[in-house]
């Protein structure tokens, strides 16, 4: 193989970037081919969570007048678990960082981001199959989208924000180089979702915590999902509530800009 450091042209060092993150992303797929359980398991909790959310506390949670829950609840449930793959991320990047896997690829005569790239890809994919388990199990409680065009509209969002936060997860992931810094991550991750429009609308909080929450990634992205899919949601008088589904393109793209130059500059060190 070529080394990429050596070839001289953008359009050559992407090509072979490119490539090189695709068998990367080949090795992650054929662990979970011999591991499928991991699989099955992230795409069965958030299930798990969701139907405890429907069916346990739906009784006790004020949503829009007149809105079916699960209609209310399944965007904001479809975001939480975009979000979670944050944890996810980074427990892959600290365990090939823990076992020496990443110091073995940086020695290789890769691409410096074909490492990132290849985990990005194959993370995505897992996410596609997670989010797919949550449509599943959204149609199965009564939960509908108004159009297709819409609802695939929402997806693409869902997943544009689980793909910026691949980037930052891969970035603390290096960051930190301890499980112990995953599990921080993974007891942040409730909190963060819960300030959000996900399940409270952000009115109902005191007026400094409801700004932070309307301006919360994740909750420009709900917004946005809930309009696409025609499902309810607490809409808000505040710029950010008005302009949801570009500030869920925003959002995303703005946190992927930052964090894939920080991971790979990290990576690179």
């Amino acid at each position: 193989m070529p080394d990429p450091t050596t070839l001289d042209g953008p359009m050559t060092r992407a090509r072979w970037a490119l490539s090189d993150g695709w068998t990367v992303a080949r090795r992650d797929l054929i662990h979970w081919a011999n591991q499928p359980m991991t699989v099955v398991f992230g795409v069965v909790v958030p299930v798990v969570i969701t139907l405890a959310f429907g069916y346990l506390f739906g009784g006790a949670v004020d949503v829009p007048e007149g809105a079916d829950y699960f209609a209310f609840l399944m965007p904001g449930m479809y975001g939480m678990t975009m979000l979670f793959g944050l944890s996810a991320t980074m427990v892959a990047v600290t365990t090939d960082v823990a076992k020496g896997v990443t110091d073995r690829f940086r020695s290789m005569p890769m691409a410096p981001s074909a490492v990132l790239i290849g985990r990005a890809v194959a993370d995505l994919l897992n996410s596609v199959l997670m989010l797919a388990g949550m449509l599943v199990c959204g149609l199965a409680v009564g939960w509908r989208p108004a159009t297709l065009s819409g609802a695939l509209g929402a997806v693409g969002l869902l997943l544009l924000l689980r793909f910026s936060l691949l980037w930052m997860g891969m970035y603390l992931g290096l960051l930190t180089k301890d499980p112990g810094g995953v599990v921080a991550i993974q007891t942040l991750e409730f909190p963060i979702g819960f300030l959000s429009n996900a399940f409270v609308s952000p009115a109902t909080m005191p007026g400094w915590l409801g700004a932070i929450s309307e301006w919360n990634p994740l909750s420009s992205t709900v917004a946005a999902a809930r309009q696409l899919f025609g499902n309810p949601g607490w809409g808000g008088e505040s710029w950010v509530a008005q302009h949801a589904v570009l500030m869920a393109v925003l959002w995303p793209l703005a946190i992927t800009a930052v964090f894939f130059v920080l991971s790979v500059r990290l990576y690179q060190r």
